[in-house]
């Protein structure tokens, strides 16, 4: 009697029951992420003739935060799409340089870092997968494509202050895991996605010093996601 008791009480506390079923619900999204480029360089970084100050160029990680607003749709008991027709993301990239020869009326050290500051508006379309329910706890896959705009990009200025620049537009692909924890009025959902950026984002200048050594910029981001629906 103890199990049928025991399951009958389990039955009575799931919460949201009729969630999933619904053709299209809403959610917040908040979260954090480190983002970082992918980059390759031009033969001028490795011909010390033509080279005679970058020594070495290394991409440094740091944090952001997103702020989005998500659609999702069912498309069966398995599936769903989504999106984020409102999603903001800020960003903080930088590159580190080893200077051989160090401006130093410009503020340069033997390492000196540039700063790249991102505030993007991106439109992911995602595909979920997502397990069975067991009682008030699900598991989910994700994966998709997105579109990126990034506001603060510099592609256009003519005095960039010797940084690099860096086209607006990024397109890519993310793909990620996440728990849906079903809660009385809402359902929680914590999330680790992978984001990685086709585009190569670099607008070569053989005018800037820091600029003329590298040949591709790529975007990487590691996002963790909190959402209530």
């Amino acid at each position: 009697m103890l199990p049928s008791i025991s399951f009958s009480q389990m039955e009575r506390e799931l919460n949201l029951t009729d969630h999933d079923d619904k053709q299209f619900h809403f959610g917040i999204n908040l979260g954090t992420n480190r983002a970082f480029y992918h980059f390759s360089f031009t033969p001028r970084f490795f011909n010390p003739t033509n080279n005679d100050s970058v020594l070495v160029v290394e991409s440094l990680q740091s944090t952001g935060i997103n702020l989005a607003w998500l659609v999702n749709m069912r498309v069966s008991d398995h599936f769903d799409l989504r999106t984020y027709p409102l999603n903001l993301v800020f960003t903080e990239k930088a590159f580190q340089y080893h200077l051989k020869f160090p401006d130093r009326l410009a503020k340069e050290d033997s390492i000196t870092t540039r700063k790249v500051q991102g505030i993007t508006m991106s439109l992911p379309v995602q595909i979920k997968f997502s397990s069975d329910r067991i009682n008030n706890f699900k598991v989910y896959m994700l994966g998709g494509g997105k579109i990126e705009y990034d506001f603060a990009a510099n592609a256009g200025e003519k005095n960039t202050e010797k940084q690099i620049k860096l086209d607006k537009l990024d397109y890519g692909l993310e793909a990620g895991i996440g728990f849906h924890f079903y809660f009385p009025v809402f359902v929680f959902s914590p999330e680790i996605k992978l984001g990685w950026g086709f585009k190569n984002l670099h607008v070569p200048d053989d005018n800037l010093k820091f600029s003329n050594v590298i040949d591709q910029i790529k975007s990487r981001t590691i996002t963790l996601s909190f959402i209530v629906e």
